[in-house]
């Protein structure tokens, strides 16, 4: 009886570790940039609070979740902190990770089921066109893995090419910032310091861009073929939340 309860338990391990082995991490790309190089400073750190609430849902689904930058290190965030970004702020070790962001080369794509970028105008800057970072997400994503972005975060996966050198976009719904916006706001002076436009971009490399303009509800997500993306800052939470539930579906 004694052997047939050990037997049991050595199986009961054997299978919780084999769980934790196939429990795969998320990867949130961040920038390195605070402005956009102009005279002026334009703001260009990355959006708290588009970052810190789809951490929060990612590690409160029990994953683990790094940070990837360009140079690796600190990043900077825009926004004070409030609700659910202050608790994982405080509670769920999130500016540990943030402050201390992995760089591309460290990076291993097999230890990750989903990435994850989040907005702020940053990524259009660095993150964009870094082929280092674009490797990774082309990794993930063509071994089966989810790739979610929020707001100015489609930026990041408008220019990504597959192994077979098409757009990783194209053919799918993306949702992102419109150019009617990103040109009647001052932030970065009516679009003038941006090296594109994302909804130009994006159609351009062959996606079907979506945004205020030509979606129903602005705060919707859109899901495409394991590309999970919102333009609207409060519901990147929730891209986070179905790229939970798509890879669930893998």
């Amino acid at each position: 009886m004694k052997l047939i309860k050990l037997l049991l338990i050595s199986v009961a391990l054997i299978s919780m570790a084999s769980h934790a082995e196939s429990q795969k991490k998320v990867l949130i790309i961040a920038s390195n940039m605070v402005d956009m190089g102009d005279p002026e400073k334009h703001e260009a750190r990355n959006n708290l609070l588009e970052f810190a609430p789809p951490y929060h849902v990612f590690v409160s689904h029990g994953f683990d979740v790094d940070f990837v930058s360009p140079k690796g290190g600190k990043v900077e965030f825009m926004m004070s902190p409030h609700g659910i970004s202050s608790y994982t702020i405080k509670y769920e070790g999130f500016l540990d990770k943030a402050n201390a962001t992995l760089r591309p080369m460290e990076v291993k794509p097999e230890d990750y089921w989903g990435v994850f970028i989040g907005g702020g105008y940053g990524v259009m800057f660095d993150v964009a066109n870094n082929k280092a970072i674009h490797s990774i997400i082309r990794k993930v994503y063509e071994s089966g893995g989810i790739i979610g972005v929020g707001g100015h975060g489609s930026a990041g996966i408008a220019n990504v090419t597959l192994s077979n050198g098409e757009f990783m976009v194209r053919g799918k719904k993306v949702a992102g910032f419109p150019n009617s916006t990103e040109t009647s706001k001052s932030w970065a002076k009516q679009g003038t310091l941006l090296p594109f436009l994302i909804e130009t971009q994006l159609n351009k490399n062959g996606a079907i861009a979506l945004n205020k303009d030509s979606l129903e509800d602005k705060h919707s997500v859109v899901i495409d073929e394991r590309i999970v993306s919102t333009m609207f800052l409060p519901s990147a939470a929730l891209v986070a939340k179905e790229m939970i539930l798509e890879s669930d579906l893998q």
